[in-house]
């Protein structure tokens, strides 16, 4: 059996991270690759030349890179599929990625829309949790800090909290001008988007 038939399966991205990863997708001005070969292609151009360097990257060997770039093999096997599109998205128009996070995070912030089930902390609070569908801006300064996390390579977890208290600032307590102390925390998210 070769290596190309033994990969795992695909790794998972949490709904933060992925819906993080869609709102990127969105701000490209061209399509990325999208056949195997060609993201294979792209890769080792960003690499320097170098198939070991893509081989490392995806989790793969040298050879079934090779098998790929020479059109030996057209159909990746989902966790290749997945590293494939996750490092093609990752290095696509990295300028125009780049461009609108600064922007977002220094002064434009963030949409987001998400639907979850909030609990909530606040002395004398007579509001339950409950799931709740929210459409909100997030300011600049939690755009940064989320940002920061998910290049740091934050997990799913550690996002949720910095998330939560962005949305706890723009649409709970409306930037501090009320309930004063409240703090929330979401889990069991339904659904969640991004927009730069």
């Amino acid at each position: 059996m070769s290596d190309h038939e033994q990969q795992q399966p695909a790794p998972r991205r949490g709904k933060v991270l992925e819906a993080l990863a869609r709102a990127e997708r969105q701000l490209f001005t061209r399509p990325a690759p999208k056949s195997a070969k060609a993201r294979m292609k792209f890769l080792r151009t960003r690499a320097g030349g170098s198939t070991a360097a893509v081989a490392e990257r995806l989790g793969t060997s040298r050879r079934t890179v090779e098998r790929y770039l020479a059109g030996k093999l057209t159909k990746p096997q989902k966790r290749l599929q997945a590293a494939l599109v996750e490092a093609t998205e990752f290095e696509w128009q990295p300028q125009v990625r780049a461009q609108a996070r600064e922007q977002a995070a220094t002064s434009r912030g963030m949409m987001v829309e998400v639907t979850a089930y909030f609990g909530f902390t606040c002395t004398g609070s007579s509001d339950d949790g409950r799931e709740r569908q929210i459409t909100t801006d997030i300011s600049p300064t939690y755009v940064k800090q989320i940002l920061e996390l998910q290049e740091a390579g934050a997990t799913e977890e550690e996002l949720h909290p910095i998330v939560a208290e962005a949305i706890t600032e723009s649409y709970f307590t409306e930037w501090g001008t009320r309930a004063d102390g409240l703090r929330a925390d979401f889990t069991s998210v339904s659904s969640i988007s991004f927009r730069f």
